[in-house]
């Protein structure tokens, strides 16, 4: 995709706009079915048997390939319900940024929260569930908007922000059977992605009078 497409993708109250959003939401949506098809596998091989298998186990070389499967499974239903719609939400407009970069952020918040959930985390626990992804995509958003300058972006992370103000707590140290390492650690991996991946725009292209290329009028 060019970079004018991709402006126009993200160019508030256009066609293209609203069309990306619109792919975005639904890709988000097929993607759900898929943890409650791995959720209800996990419950027929047995309550937590696929979790211990797949989740992280900080500090521990048996749970280091939990860094990459446990933001597919959830500790039951509840767990994964009180993820799916933020899921949901904050990935459609994260997605709708452009298909690569919302890709390559994934991985690095992903990577960013599960590698310091295993260097930081309780080692008596064992860490599943994608609200690392969830914080991680928020943090995405945020800082999106200001190293883009993007006041939409900026404003979505916000409004989205207000929605779950009462879960943002959880991002700081709390005696509850949360993971706030992997909360606060997705949440910086998002920043960092948003970073690393920003839209960068075109150069001017040189020309002969020693500026940029002068504008052609008509007369």
């Amino acid at each position: 995709m060019s970079y004018a497409s991709e402006e126009a993708a993200t160019k508030f109250g256009s066609e293209a706009f609203f069309a990306s959003i619109g792919r975005a939401f639904v890709a988000m949506c097929a993607v759900v079915p898929i943890l409650f098809l791995i959720e209800a596998i996990d419950v027929g091989l047995g309550a937590g048997h696929l979790d211990v298998a797949g989740g992280i186990i900080p500090r521990r070389a048996d749970g280091l390939d939990g860094i990459l499967f446990s933001p597919f499974l959830h500790a039951g239903w509840d767990h994964l319900y009180g993820n799916s719609v933020p899921l949901i939400l904050v990935g459609t407009f994260a997605l709708a940024g452009g298909t690569r970069r919302f890709l390559w952020s994934t991985l690095v918040i992903i990577l960013v929260s599960g590698i310091g959930v295993w260097f930081i985390g309780d080692p008596d626990s064992v860490v599943v569930g994608a609200s690392g992804v969830v914080f991680g995509y928020l943090g995405l958003l945020f800082a999106r908007g200001f190293v883009e300058r993007s006041w939409w972006n900026l404003g979505v992370a916000a409004f989205i922000g207000l929605l779950y103000w009462y879960q943002i707590y959880n991002i700081l140290p709390t005696d509850q059977p949360i993971s706030w390492q992997g909360h606060l650690l997705g949440l910086l991996g998002g920043v960092a992605a948003a970073i690393a991946f920003r839209r960068r725009r075109p150069k001017p292209t040189p020309s002969l009078y020693g500026g940029d290329a002068p504008t052609l009028t008509d007369f």
